[in-house]
């Protein structure tokens, strides 16, 4: 199989690449580098910079390089950066996505795997959250991942394109290789480990939730199982199982994570206190959200193996030890 990974110098994007080279299978990266990394990108794959908004470029990418399936990662994740340029994320995530999916239609590649997120839910009425739950995103980034997803939808009922959409929750860990470098960091493990260095002290958004310890609770996926899910839907895409199935899963462990865990996890894991202060809740934060990930253990044939909060916090931290620049760039 021939894959192009948009999206592929990312820090979710790169490790997936990684593991589908070692399937065997021959991985085209495209990136416009804005956040992604050349270094991260493994060497067996070829890489090409350019936007998966362009359709031109890419269909004529796709007809050349005779790819067979696209793994989707590319897009703008910031939640609050979305709430105050609603303008960049439609324009990046759903009209660069839509030129995507006609770049492919007309070039005849049938088959995607899209790189979605638990924030299409929004604030959801039980947990864990399955993936009929009603999607009610609370920011402008879930609502444009949703609206994806339901042109995937409509893409195989009208022109028979096979889409698996994969609603991960909070990703995190490195691999020996590859590690989360983001500028600005907005992810709770990289933030701790950061206060741990000398950098500026985590602030812990309420103590005061409904929860065995006051703080919220939220679902961990390490970035290596979520990278084996990513392989395992691409290789679904290929069964010839109906003329347009659209499948979504969710990827979680369905138990969960206190930030004070993470905090406990952590101390453990460096040997050192984490800095920290306590501020108030975040508006919208719920206080549990954890996945059901029943559907992908039945039709993925996918657990997470590596999903512990030791093995997460343990890579992360080994990784930035052995990688103090990052990537360098």
């Amino acid at each position: 199989m021939k894959v192009m990974v948009t999206g592929g110098a990312g820090y979710v994007g790169s490790v997936s690449v990684d593991a589908i080279v070692a399937a065997g299978h021959e991985v085209v990266v495209l990136d416009d580098l804005t956040t992604g990394h050349a270094a991260a990108v493994a060497p067996a794959s070829r890489l090409v910079q350019g936007s998966y908004g362009d359709e031109p470029f890419v269909r004529e990418l796709l007809t050349s390089e005779r790819i067979e399936a696209i793994l989707h990662c590319a897009a703008r994740s910031l939640v609050g950066e979305s709430v105050q340029d609603p303008a960049k994320y439609y324009r990046d995530n759903v009209a660069g996505g839509v030129a995507l999916l006609e770049a492919a239609r007309t070039a005849g590649v049938g088959r995607i795997v899209f790189s979605s997120t638990a924030a299409v839910y929004g604030v959801p009425d039980t947990t864990p959250i399955g993936e009929d739950a009603p999607l009610r995103p609370i920011n402008t980034y879930g609502e444009t991942k949703r609206t994806f997803e339901g042109a995937l939808r409509w893409y195989g009922a009208a022109y028979g394109l096979r889409s698996v959409v994969l609603r991960y929750f909070n990703v995190a860990g490195a691999s020996e290789r590859l590690g989360e470098v983001h500028r600005p960091e907005t992810h709770l493990i990289p933030n701790v480990l950061a206060a741990v260095e000398g950098g500026p002290a985590l602030t812990l958004f309420g103590d005061d939730y409904p929860t065995p310890d006051g703080t919220p609770i939220r679902d961990y996926i390490h970035v290596e199982d979520l990278a084996d899910a990513h392989l395992a839907a691409l290789e679904l895409t290929g069964d010839g199982a109906g003329p347009a199935p659209s499948l979504v899963c969710n990827l979680g462990t369905s138990t969960g994570f206190s930030v004070r865990d993470v905090l406990a996890t952590a101390e453990a894991v460096v040997g050192r206190p984490v800095p920290f202060t306590v501020g108030p809740r975040r508006e919208g934060d719920p206080p549990v959200l954890v996945a059901s990930n029943a559907r992908a253990r039945d039709v993925l044939g996918w657990s997470p193996r590596r999903s512990t909060l030791e093995s997460m916090i343990g890579s992360a931290w080994a990784w930035r030890r052995a990688h103090p620049d990052g990537y360098g760039d």
